[in-house]
Parts: C-alpha cells; structure tokens; sequence
C-alpha cells in the first residue's frame, strides 16, 4: 500500500481563515488576504474549531493517489460522498497477471495462506480462460461485420475483459486518485481512524493523516477517531483501549513514529 499526498490547496490554514474573516468583515479580499500572517492564520483556524464553525474549511482540499490497495478498500471508501475518485478501470485495463492484497491475518496462519493463494491462482487462471474464449468470439463477430483485423481484435478484447472481470476477488489490487475538502477529511478520520474500522482503510486513513498534519497542522490538530479528543462514539461496541488510541494519535500529530 502506497499513500502519496499529491496536491492540496496552497496555503490552506492561510484559505481558511481568509473565508472564514470575510463572513465578518467589510473589507476586502485581498485586503484580508494580505492582512494575515500564518501565525493569524493558524490563531484564526483554532477560534473556527472552538466555535464550530465549520464551513469555510471546505475551501482547503487536498489530492491523495492510493496505490496497491483492494477493490474491497474501494467499496468502503467510495461511501464517503463529498470527495472526487478517479480509480483504475477493470473494464479498460486487463487484469491477466493482477496483484492482490493479502490480509495480515490470513497471512499469519500458514494454512489459511496457502488456500488464499490458491484462490487467487484459481482467480488468475479462471479471468485468463474467460478473456480467451470471449474474445475470440466477439473478434470472429467483429470480422464478420466487416472490421479490419487490428481493429476487431482491439474491440474484442475490451468487450471481453469487461465480462472477465466478474471472477477478479475482492483483494484484486487497484489504484486510484481522490479530493476530498478539510471537513470530509476531518470525518474521514473520525470514522476511519476508529480502531473499530476495517484493517486496510485504516491504514490508508492513519497515513493520510499524518501526511496533511505536515502541511496543515492546526486545521487537523484535532483530527482523528472519536475519543482522540472526547468520548468513544462506539458505545457498546467501543475497543475500550482509549488510553492506547490517544498515545498513539498524539505521537501521530507530534510527527514520532507510534507504535501500531
């Protein structure tokens, strides 16, 4: 797995504060704009988080590629609505020899890890066969219709790997870009940094953290699951580990390497 902070708004605390001071202020933008140093900024960034006020967080967005992540990971993600997701495309892209991502569990139990990658053996072999036999019929129907070879041929395979693709597992591996805005993310994290969440999309989520903490500090200084700073949004469902959970966030934020 592979999280790399791509883009993001420039100078987003500096943003922030800005849209947030217009909604108070008679003068003008770059007037108010100018006016602010990063320390007013970051003062200004704190006040909005005290007093809840939200919205103009929005205006800070931040661009992340994921890479080598599963299509399971892809299902979870993609529920978080106010972001923008470009991902790898199954129906344009042939997966004949696909990586996959292995779950740490099953891969600490020998026996289980061997069936695992039998699975995908199986899944590999059972893609291939289905890409043959499809396109070598579509491409018979394509020359038929007149289509000169090449051409037949490159449509066959698409049209082909589009229905191949039905066997490809969960683990298959995938790529993909996505935005989301300062707010999105702060409720990415509370609900995906919960030791409660599913082992991979926190991963994702716990390194994006840290990634937009380097670059954003005090617009994420609260961000994290639930009882990072407050009470365990689980309720009976709660890992009971909030002390562990605050340490570990805390060295997150301080930019030390916590323990997992």
């Amino acid at each position: 797995m592979t999280v790399t902070l791509l883009t993001y708004t420039p100078q987003p605390e500096k943003t922030v504060a800005c849209a947030a001071k217009l909604c108070y202020s008679a003068s003008g933008v770059d007037q108010l704009y100018e006016g602010l140093t990063n320390e007013k900024a970051s003062d200004f960034v704190q006040m909005l988080a005290e007093i809840g006020h939200e919205s103009p967080i929005e205006h800070a967005s931040f661009t992340f590629a994921l890479e080598g992540v599963s299509r399971s990971l892809l299902a979870q993600i993609t529920r978080h609505r106010l972001a923008s997701f470009s991902v790898q495309s199954q129906r344009y892209v042939k997966e004949s020899d696909f990586s996959f991502v292995t779950p740490p569990e099953i891969a600490a139990d020998p026996a289980a890890h061997e069936v695992f990658l039998k699975s995908m053996e199986r899944a590999v072999e059972d893609y291939n066969t289905l890409a043959d036999l499809l396109q070598k019929r579509h491409e018979q129907s394509f020359l038929e219709a007149g289509l000169p070879e090449k051409e037949a041929k490159r449509k066959a395979e698409k049209k082909a790997i589009e229905d191949a693709r039905f066997v490809l597992p969960n683990a298959c591996a995938t790529k993909m870009i996505l935005t989301m805005n300062a707010r999105s993310l702060l409720n990415f994290f509370q609900l995906r940094c919960c030791n409660r969440a599913q082992w991979e999309i926190k991963a994702v989520a716990d390194e994006m953290l840290r990634q937009v903490c380097a670059v954003a500090p005090t617009l994420f200084a609260a961000a994290g699951p639930s009882c990072y700073h407050g009470s365990c949004s689980e309720g009976k469902m709660s890992c009971q580990k909030a002390a562990q959970v605050r340490a570990f966030y805390t060295m997150l934020h301080n930019r030390q390497t916590p323990e997992p």
